[in-house]
């Protein structure tokens, strides 16, 4: 579904349709915030743990006294895994809800059908998950990562492995589709083999033609961009064929902790994954962090990279507001780009100028208990660029 982001139109008959009202007035000792996020259909197994974290956030803030001397108060709304819903619902919490920002999204059709309603609504949404770049908008604080921060890692460890052969799967929509554009320049310029390319509908379960594919191409290595539910099918119909992680290295970019578990370790062991945040990262921030989570959503739980975003990304807005003194989203936003480091459960990480995090990347191996072992780092933190130079030669974002 490629075109999944097309609802864009969708978006303009809505905000057409609706009077661009002043936003709700808020309470005097409140604030509201929107968490929105897929709470059902195909993304619920990745999005649902998100929407977690960021209440986590929200109610420790609220522990502390809040923010301003304002309590925040969580607007919850479910985008069903839908792009059109997603914008649909963003323009009720801005324009409706009266809302002062908004922190949510998974696929970056979400996120294109949301943007938007942003802009024309002169808001601030706060997306937590790693995406293709090739965009820069002013109403979006983008924290996970940009291609050089968690695809181009993956390819450079790869190399140094000696893999030599690519495979590229993904979820058939503009994120995997880019992002594998970028993989494919980096590979041929590196001298090395696509072996094939290959995309499922997002939610699709049927992996008998793609896997054929890989048998007859014989790769090192499958670079895996499914998304949701889908990569429970992909991985027992590999090992189905034959193909076990063991036998045909998977490297994936939207598999955490929580995926392996509701999936069953057993069915993605040895299988890797770049992140720019494992639960198994051993400082006292991150064991504070999950033992937080743990309390609050049962023990054992299961916490990943989008949710730890999700997370900081709330702590982010909390301290941009009170460095401008306002929650107006303009302000929040210039603060936001020049807080200094924050020291989060993921390392130390602050928005560049860009509007996008700076931030380590990791490559993981997952173990028979659904950890990752880390296995590789970056040497320090790793500046987002959005516009690969080798896709997009020239292209930079705006000036603030």
């Amino acid at each position: 579904m490629r075109g999944m982001y097309k609802p864009v139109g969708l978006v303009a008959l809505l905000l057409a349709a609706t009077s661009l009202s002043a936003p709700v007035a808020q309470a005097a000792d409140a604030v509201k915030v929107g968490v929105l996020q897929s709470l059902t259909g195909t993304m619920a197994i990745s999005e649902v743990t998100v929407k977690n974290a960021e209440i986590l956030a929200i109610d420790e803030i609220n522990a502390g006294g809040g923010v301003l001397g304002k309590k925040i108060e969580p607007v919850v709304e479910d985008g069903a895994s839908d792009p059109a819903i997603f914008a649909q619902k963003a323009t009720k919490l801005v324009q409706d809800g009266g809302v002062v920002t908004v922190f949510g999204g998974w696929t970056s059709a979400s996120r294109k059908a949301m943007l938007p309603v942003f802009q024309k609504l002169k808001s601030l949404l706060w997306y937590p998950v790693q995406f293709e770049g090739n965009e820069c908008s002013p109403n979006i604080m983008y924290s996970g990562a940009q291609p050089n921060q968690q695809i181009l890692p993956a390819l450079q460890w790869a190399v140094e492995k000696g893999y030599k052969s690519y495979f590229l799967i993904g979820s058939d929509y503009v994120f995997p589709r880019t992002a594998n554009l970028i993989l494919k320049k980096h590979i041929e310029s590196s001298k090395l083999k696509v072996a094939g390319e290959e995309y499922v509908p997002l939610g699709g379960t049927d992996f008998s033609a793609v896997i054929a594919k890989v048998q007859a191409a014989k790769p090192d290595i499958i670079f895996s961009t499914l998304n949701g539910d889908s990569n429970v099918s992909f991985f027992k119909q590999m090992a189905a064929a034959g193909l076990p992680s063991a036998k045909l290295p998977v490297m994936s970019f939207s598999i955490g902790e929580q995926e392996a578990v509701a999936m069953g370790p057993s069915l993605v062991e040895g299988s890797f994954a770049a992140w720019n945040y494992f639960q198994s990262l051993d400082t006292p921030a991150n064991k504070k962090f999950v033992a937080a989570y743990q309390a609050k959503f049962g023990a054992g739980a299961a916490v990943t990279d989008p949710m730890v975003h999700g997370y900081v990304d709330v702590y982010a807005w909390k301290a941009a507001v009170e460095k401008a003194g306002s929650f107006d989203p303009e302000k929040v936003r210039a603060a936001a780009v020049t807080l200094d480091y924050l020291d989060t459960a993921m390392g130390k990480v602050k928005f560049a100028a860009n509007q996008s995090l700076v931030q380590t990347g990791y490559i993981g191996q997952l173990d028979p208990t659904g950890q990752f072992k880390i296995i590789w780092q970056s040497k320090g933190t790793i500046d987002p660029d959005p516009y690969d130079p080798l896709v997009f030669p020239g292209k930079k974002c705006p000036a603030s």
